[in-house]
């Protein structure tokens, strides 16, 4: 079952959020869309096929997509949560230019990116489409625009392949926070090849390391609780594996430029008063499926 919640429309763009229950792991039928869109998952994953090859797309794979394309699902882990964002083609080429279509059908979402996104989401409490969100969502498409000029391009062939199936395998067993996923060394074992191999493969697939991706992942789980209004700094780096407080505020500083204090102050703003957050439905921290 898919439902689709609006979050915030103008004539140029639409954001809803979409929550899908499925569960299969056959393709869907194949798609075919006339806008351009991305989509960013908040929780959850699912795959996504287009142009015959396969994507598995979560919290840190974002999809691309454009008018004519033909594209089709598959939901092999359940239900999944995501911030669909439409845009009409004229807006699409004011940022991007008059290329036909995205360079690439995936975006890596670093920490910045997920940050842009979740400050997207807290605009729209706020109420404010005409210049608070209209503001977030054009500097995300930014990003997003440039990160498909500047993105890793994968080899062609049975590298490719093989490196796709590596990486993805490697990134279930870290979303999953499997045991052997605290090492380098002990999740090439569980993925029977060698760190080395395995080290090559996501800056070729992903264009970032296994490293940089694993800190991503715990950065956005740190978000998701400053978010939801964590007061206990010392007990989120104990549950998410930093040494100390302190170790988990140099790497928020690091790869966001903010104190964890600081972005749980930026990801709840206060909603305005008047009757200006009434006219576009107003976005809560979480999404129920239905």
């Amino acid at each position: 079952m898919l439902t689709a919640v609006p979050v915030a429309g103008r004539p140029d763009f639409g954001i809803s959020a979409v929550a899908c229950r499925a569960d299969h792991t056959r393709w869907s039928a194949p798609e075919v869309r006339t806008d351009y869109r991305v989509v960013l998952v908040r929780r959850g994953r699912f795959r996504r096929m287009s142009a015959g090859v396969p994507a598995d797309i979560d919290a840190a794979l974002a999809y691309v997509g454009h008018p004519g394309e033909e594209e089709s699902f598959a939901h092999p882990t359940g239900g999944d949560l995501c911030t669909a964002i439409s845009v009409t083609p004229k807006l699409w080429r004011s940022l991007a230019g008059d290329a036909a279509g995205p360079a690439a059908p995936t975006v890596y979402v670093d920490p910045r990116l997920d940050l842009a996104h979740r400050r997207l989401l807290a605009a729209a409490r706020s109420g404010d489409v005409d210049f608070a969100v209209s503001e977030e969502l054009l500097a995300l498409l930014s990003t997003v625009i440039g990160r498909m000029a500047a993105g890793p391009t994968p080899l062609g062939g049975t590298s490719a392949g093989s490196d796709r199936r590596l990486v993805a395998a490697a990134r279930e067993a870290i979303a999953e926070e499997h045991p052997t996923s605290n090492t380098l060394f002990s999740l090439a074992e569980l993925l029977g090849v060698s760190p080395y191999r395995l080290s090559r493969a996501f800056p070729r697939e992903l264009g970032v390391s296994v490293t940089r991706y694993r800190h991503r992942v715990r950065i956005g789980r740190a978000l998701d609780r400053l978010e939801a209004g964590e007061d206990s700094l010392s007990a989120l780096a104990a549950d998410l594996g930093y040494a100390d407080q302190a170790h988990l505020t140099r790497t928020m500083r690091q790869y966001l430029g903010r104190t964890p204090t600081a972005l749980r102050h930026l990801l709840a703003p206060a909603r305005p008063p008047g009757p200006s957050s009434a006219r576009t439905p107003a976005i809560g921290g979480e999404f129920p499926f239905t």
